[in-house]
């Protein structure tokens, strides 16, 4: 997800294919004369000189007029809310890429791939490296993380968040202190004295805000993602917007991965049982990985993922699209806490 994300766009037939399979070097997409060889996007990892660690995304082309032609375009126009810099083997296609702000170069055929890479490096953005912890906590800070283990958590594996967090804390000098919200009485007596931050996974939010002191600094790996790749102030008020929810509402909980769900699920599960405790009967609908829809109109709410496998542009793609019609956006962190009473306390980053 912090990769850059590169995709190749254009009419079918057009040599996309051909081009990703050039930059890296081996047969990632399938090469064929017959038009619409390439059906869903394909996604390859690659680390380019020059670019460093990257995602190169091959597209059915925008122009594909077969049996599944419109899902293929809707495909393809969909990878664009991921993409960071396009690579363009059409240049009528330039104009709706400058419209969505996504920086974008021209291939022509004949031209060499380091000099493709030179102008691929040229345009591609350039964030500021930044903490998710942000300035909550410095060198030395005793940071106590606690992480349920339940049976979405992978067998003998941390969740994606809860490692980002920890190695940055590592490499920040912090000194973190682990446990699960089981055992969270007895790590908070190993330690000295109070802890600079709490970092919790947010489902358990509550019970961690009810056994912690209340002087003590509270956040979540949701909260703490929804400002490194969203819009905090957006999410914040997205999140109190839940107050203005009525019986007969329609919410849409957005995942920005494809996971098969369990009984504990966060946001299929665990999310909609708080809204429809405290509000009633309401619609909840779920739109995992790509699946996000195009009319968000219907929706009085949105309550999105933590996207620890999405690119910040996707998340921001999708802030935007719910910023224009008019719909609340949060995330899981966010709604959580306030549907928990306790979002001004949370420690923001």
């Amino acid at each position: 997800m912090e990769r850059l994300h590169i995709a190749f766009f254009g009419p079918t037939n057009s040599g996309k294919s051909t081009l990703v399979n050039a930059i890296c070097g081996q047969e990632v997409s399938l090469v064929s004369p017959v038009p619409g060889t390439t059906t869903d996007p394909v996604r390859k990892i690659a680390e380019l000189p020059g670019l460093g660690p990257c995602v190169l995304i091959d597209t059915a082309g925008l122009d594909d007029t077969g049996t599944l032609g419109a899902e293929r375009q809707r495909l393809t126009k969909a990878v664009m809310d991921e993409t960071d810099v396009a690579v363009l083997l059409d240049e009528s296609l330039l104009p709706q890429f400058e419209d969505a702000g996504i920086p974008a170069v021209i291939y022509k055929r004949g031209q060499s791939i380091d000099s493709l890479l030179e102008r691929i490096a040229a345009v591609a953005p350039q964030e500021e490296s930044k903490y998710l912890t942000g300035s909550l906590v410095g060198p030395g800070s005793n940071v106590l993380l606690v992480m349920p283990q339940d049976k979405e958590a992978p067998k003998g594996r941390l969740i994606l968040p809860q490692v980002q967090i920890l190695r940055e804390l590592l490499d920040r000098g912090c000194v973190p202190h682990c446990c699960t919200h089981e055992s969270l009485p007895e790590a908070m007596r190993s330690l000295a004295g109070k802890p600079d931050l709490v970092i919790t996974d947010s489902q358990v939010f509550g019970l961690v805000n009810k056994t912690i002191p209340q002087d003590w600094s509270l956040t979540s790996f949701s909260v703490l993602l929804a400002a490194a790749k969203g819009d905090l102030n957006v999410f914040v008020k997205g999140a109190m917007a839940i107050e203005n929810l009525r019986p007969g509402g329609r919410v849409l909980i957005a995942e920005a991965c494809t996971h098969v769900p369990d009984t504990e699920d966060i946001g299929r599960v665990k999310i909609p049982a708080m809204l429809r405790k405290r509000i009633g009967d309401i619609s909840v609908d779920v739109a995992a990985g790509n699946n996000f829809p195009e009319d968000i109109s219907p929706y009085s709410l949105i309550i999105h993922c933590g996207a620890c496998v999405a690119n910040a542009r996707l998340v921001r793609s999708r802030i935007r699209k719910a910023v224009a019609a008019g719909v609340p956006i949060t995330n899981y962190g966010l709604a959580i806490a306030y549907l928990q009473g306790i979002l001004p306390r949370i420690s923001l980053p």
